[in-house]
């Protein structure tokens, strides 16, 4: 059996243990059948369960750049998350339709080195609002993140303030925006762009918030609530617009786009 799991053929629940094939899991959208898990996609599976069969297409392909700091082993990083992932960078971008819909559409890899944001991220993402923008696209980003890319220094810190910025000329567009965040958005990224959409949806379960949860109750020194920094709490609380299960996700983006459309 460990040799099964470790090929991939077969996949154990970390929420409830149950053991299912790689194929069923496909077929139910990486989502658990019996406790809902959400298992993290990869940007190519995100993209493939969301648009529309054969209507991708890719902005800024192998778009990468020269390495800005020269912190310890950083270069070895990138190689190996490029061998890895089969991707020059941690975020996809490009166009494609959902349910017919055109849109503008980025996705976060967490196998990139955590998709933390470095100039490149930044600067694709970038890009693709300002092709959104000039072709007058709605926009949907898909977030997933450790933070900012600690190995470029204060230049990661930077594309807070570049995304943003985008996204200011964005709306003064008049254009529509919507952010899903998914397992885990936080840092850099959740203090950015991801917070910044017309409206912002979620997975169930995933962990959202700028500093982990343990990092808080360290420095407050207090218990903090159950669920804290869940989806679910920051719907409660106001933070998000909706939680929707991956199932319902591209039904519901093409329900929110037909009603913008229709304005």
């Amino acid at each position: 059996m460990l040799s099964i799991l470790a090929r991939g053929l077969w996949t154990r629940c970390p929420c409830c243990g149950d053991l299912r094939s790689a194929k069923e899991l496909d077929r139910s959208w990486k989502v658990c059948p019996k406790c809902g898990y959400h298992f993290r996609l990869t940007a190519p599976e995100r993209l493939q369960y969301t648009l529309d069969e054969g209507s991708f297409r890719e902005y800024d392909q192998g778009l990468t750049g020269e390495v800005p700091l020269a912190a310890p082993e950083y270069q070895e990083k990138l190689q190996a998350a490029r061998q890895a992932t089969a991707l020059p960078e941690a975020v996809l971008t490009g166009e494609g339709t959902i349910l017919g819909h055109r849109v503008a559409v980025a996705a976060l890899d967490i196998r990139f080195i955590m998709a933390s944001m470095g100039t490149v991220v930044g600067e694709k993402i970038v890009r693709a609002i300002e092709n959104a923008c000039a072709k007058r696209l709605p926009l949907v980003i898909f977030s997933a993140s450790g933070g900012a890319r600690l190995q470029e220094g204060v230049l990661s810190l930077l594309q807070m303030a570049k995304t943003s910025a985008a996204l200011i000329a964005f709306h003064r567009a008049g254009l529509l925006y919507i952010s899903v965040l998914t397992d885990p958005t936080t840092g850099g990224v959740s203090a950015s762009f991801a917070f910044l959409g017309d409206i912002i949806l979620a997975e169930p379960g995933a962990l959202i918030g700028f500093a982990g949860p343990r990092v808080i109750e360290q420095t407050i020194r207090q218990k903090l609530p159950e669920g804290f920094q869940r989806a679910e709490f920051l719907c409660r609380h106001g933070f998000i617009d909706q939680v929707v299960p991956r199932p319902r996700l591209k039904s519901t983006l093409a329900q929110i786009l037909a009603l913008h459309r229709e304005v």
